[in-house]
């Protein structure tokens, strides 16, 4: 283990096991119940993510109409992502994960209502865009409490964990909202939704934090933009996580049209029908499962840098792999050994920013993160599929896992591959514990 990373072994002022040892996680009552709070509100946003298009359709019969409603979301999750940070590190976090999943429940549980009578649209237009508000606000939320939940050494398990439970949010989901939808009607599905959130807005009420995280004190506390550049200059001055955003947010730009590629290639080159893409893309979230299940390890044997190299470094020989192959099994495969890759260098790169950053900035550092490393996606994938439509689905794979490969290779000539730099703050200094709750 590499200096500066903890080890299953190490004690780090937390409670031992009937035998002297670390508790395992499934013996956290806390976080058993946080992660059945955060698998329903992923299956409650996957649930929308269909049921509320279906809705527009069914009312309207406009795919123009479910456009704009998704772009409306997509536009409101992302202003809020400019200013969630600030609001996780001034107020009380449990409160806001409450407020995120209740505020939810009570906005999707219009629609369904409404329906009883009438069909709206201008409902949808003005629910969904706030919904999406509180969507985010929830996502940097739950990314600062987990320290405060878990030990230190169990945070990149905990991650894998709540990676895996939105790969299972994202397959059954969608799946149980269409077929609510085709038996009982969008409206229902919607209503469903409701339930969801409004369960896990109750389970946070049971969710007990090893700390309560130190909010930013008023005389901290500048103006929203100077609050937000906080958790920019954190990442820029941490030797890890400077080339770290800087060298994710290249290989966002590059694979960010991946999954269009994939689909454009295999429905369109080579000629097979819906059904073949979909098992394909299932293939693909199959990788998703392996990296929630081995990233803890991994990380444990060969440290932060190696892993997240590595990680990108194959993501991006199977991406050239996926250009060059044209049988859909091996492509299938590929994409599974792809989704696997990015999942453990994700994983490993939250929790990372979880063990660095201070508690009172760790929303700001979150939604900086998030922000800048995401900003030239969909630039990336406008510009990939444009190549794709004049020069191929082949030669552009092959040209973008190339480059990959090359911008991960960078990471030794940085302070990734410096495991020295890898310190994780004393999580005594982060919170405070108050009387009553556990140290």
């Amino acid at each position: 283990m590499p200096s500066g990373e903890l080890s299953e072994d190490q004690d780090q002022v937390r409670p031992t096991g009937a035998e002297g040892g670390p508790p395992s996680l499934w013996s956290n009552p806390a976080y058993r119940i946080f992660l059945g709070v955060q698998t329903l509100s992923a299956l409650g946003d996957s649930f929308s993510y269909v049921a509320l298009p279906l809705l527009v359709l069914h009312s309207t019969g406009s795919v123009l109409q479910m456009g704009l409603v998704t772009g409306l979301t997509g536009v409101a999750s992302i202003l809020t992502g400019l200013v969630a940070g600030v609001v996780a590190d001034r107020f009380d976090r449990r409160r806001l994960l409450m407020l995120a999943d209740g505020a939810r429940c009570l906005l999707y549980l219009l629609i369904p209502l409404a329906w009883i009578s009438s069909t709206p649209i201008w409902l949808i237009y003005t629910v969904v865009p706030i919904a999406g508000c509180f969507s985010m606000l929830f996502q940097v939320t739950y990314v600062t409490v987990v320290p405060a939940i878990v030990q230190p050494d169990q945070i990149t398990k905990a991650n894998g964990h709540m990676y895996a439970t939105y790969a299972v949010a994202s397959v059954a989901g969608p799946a149980l909202a269409g077929f609510v939808a085709s038996s009982a009607g969008p409206a229902a599905a919607i209503g469903i939704d409701s339930a969801t959130f409004a369960v896990s807005a109750l389970g946070v009420l049971l969710v007990k934090f090893n700390g309560r995280p130190k909010p930013t004190s008023p005389a901290q506390r500048g103006n929203i933009s100077e609050e937000f550049l906080a958790g920019a200059k954190f990442l820029w001055a941490h030797p890890v996580l400077r080339p770290l955003t800087l060298l994710l947010s290249l290989i966002t730009f590059l694979i960010y049209g991946l999954t269009d590629l994939v689909i454009y290639l295999v429905k369109h080159e080579l000629d097979h029908p819906d059904t073949t893409v979909g098992y394909v893309l299932t293939a693909g979230t199959v990788g998703s499962f392996i990296a929630s299940a081995a990233v803890a390890r991994v990380r444990k044997r060969l440290g932060f840098g190696v892993t997240w190299i590595s990680a990108f470094s194959l993501a991006g020989l199977s991406v050239a792999g996926i250009g060059l192959s044209g049988s859909v099994p091996v492509i299938a495969v590929l994409m599974t050994i792809t989704l696997m890759c990015t999942g453990i260098a994700g994983i490993c790169s939250m929790s990372l920013r979880q063990e660095v950053t201070p508690s009172h900035l760790l929303g700001r550092v979150t939604s900086s993160f998030w922000t800048i490393h995401t900003a030239l996606g969909p630039i990336g994938a406008a510009i990939t599929t444009a190549a794709a439509a004049g020069a191929g689905v082949t030669t552009v794979c092959l040209v973008m896992g190339v480059v990959v490969l090359a911008v991960a290779l960078t990471g030794t000539l940085t302070g990734i591959a410096r495991p020295h730099a890898v310190e994780p703050v004393n999580p005594v200094d982060s919170v405070d514990r108050p009387t009553g709750e556990a140290a």
